[in-house]
């Protein structure tokens, strides 16, 4: 049983003290006892030892009260990672560089609301994406708060700044830049040479809405041109500074999706050429399940390898140096592009949904709501013909 002790201090004063048993610790295995000391009356020290003992046995025995949201972060991540795809391993290594600096050295159960509020303004200021920053963060948290290490979530009750727009643009040139008209994507498109690598990657971008690395992952036996459709079920990523191909994003990414006749086109045209470049560095051809649909070759190794996956970003910003009277769209605008004109077309949100692989139809509706110009003009053409009497 834990008792309240008087003691005399060094200077000669008194205090009160408690030595309480708390349980065994879940992760060590071992009987854990605390003691507190300090208390200037017997009742002061009854009441912190009765809030104590409430503590432990409504949230179990807390872990270490001096660990910190770093050593925190490390148990988590252990964990994590053997969950997710070796990808999102880089991925999140990549982010918790930016957030470490933040809150690693800090003890966990310290780390206040209001630090934690000024920590993602911050990041609201210096980034784009500081809302994923934000949930990465909680993450390690959430963990801590289901381990018993912290009573509350600091990150839990902040609230999402704003992040103000530095360039100064509105939001209408900022929404017609993010992806293309119809009129603008053949506009694009006429510019690429008949044949071309670039011709056949970006014809596949934008009518098919499937990802890069999707792309990048494909093999020849991905597409069937009896059937007409396409089977994207892999995806190149880089790990640990090697392409590999690793399964697609979700469940719902593994998907197969028509194709058009130009689409094959455009296909067929390339795998001609692809197999004379073959032919010209006497490189042979592998069968369909084994030969990458896109490939680039390497002068130094002798051989054809995947191309790198920052390879189609810097041919597209070649295109547009070359062609300055092109409106500029980034590589996932085209995955817009496609989503945005299928609506316009008059296909459903759960065609698109099912069509572009989101595992979350919000995501979707998201979409939805950036439709395209003509489709608004449309939309208030067909009410001003209802209306009209």
């Amino acid at each position: 049983m834990a008792s309240v002790k008087k003691y005399t201090k060094k200077d000669g004063s008194t205090a009160y003290m408690f030595n309480a048993y708390l349980g065994v610790d879940p992760v060590t295995g071992k009987k854990k006892r605390t003691t507190r000391r300090g208390f200037k009356t017997a009742k002061e020290a009854k009441i912190a030892l009765s809030k104590l003992l409430i503590e432990v046995d409504d949230y179990g025995l807390r872990r270490d009260e001096s660990i910190t949201y770093g050593e925190v972060f490390q148990e988590w991540f252990e964990q994590h990672k053997k969950e997710i795809k070796p990808s999102s391993v880089n991925v999140l290594e990549t982010k918790f560089k930016r957030i470490l600096p933040k809150f690693g050295r800090l003890k966990i159960k310290e780390i206040t609301r209001i630090y934690c509020q000024r920590v993602v303004n911050e990041w609201a200021e210096e980034i784009k994406s500081f809302q994923d920053y934000k949930i990465q963060a909680n993450q390690v948290f959430k963990y801590a708060v289901k381990t018993n290490i912290i009573k509350t979530n600091p990150m839990d009750q902040i609230t999402l700044p704003k992040r103000k727009n530095k360039l100064n643009y509105d939001l209408e040139e900022e929404e017609k830049v993010s992806f293309y008209s119809r009129e603008e994507l053949k506009q694009f498109l006429a510019v690429l040479e008949e044949g071309s690598l670039n011709h056949a990657f970006f014809r596949l971008l934008a009518f098919t809405g499937a990802r890069k690395g999707e792309i990048y992952g494909l093999h020849w036996s991905d597409i069937d041109f009896e059937t007409k459709s396409l089977h994207l079920k892999k995806t190149l990523a880089r790990v640990n500074n090697k392409r590999v191909l690793t399964p697609t994003k979700t469940a719902s990414s593994r998907r197969i999706i028509s194709l058009d006749d130009e689409t094959l086109r455009v296909l067929k045209k390339w795998r001609s050429h692809q197999m004379q470049l073959y032919l010209k560095m006497s490189v042979p051809f592998k069968s369909n399940d084994k030969q990458p649909v896109f490939t680039t070759y390497d002068y130094i190794n002798q051989r054809f390898n995947f191309m790198r996956l920052a390879s189609i970003n810097e041919r597209l910003q070649t295109i547009y140096r070359q062609n300055d009277h092109l409106p500029q769209i980034k590589i996932h605008g085209f995955r817009h592009t496609h989503a945005s004109l299928l609506f316009e077309a008059g296909a459903s949100i759960k065609d698109v949904q099912v069509r572009l692989g989101h595992s979350d139809i919000q995501t979707t509706m998201n979409i939805y709501t950036h439709v395209t110009n003509e489709a608004k003009e449309k939309t208030a053409d067909l009410f001003q013909k209802y209306m009209s009497f």
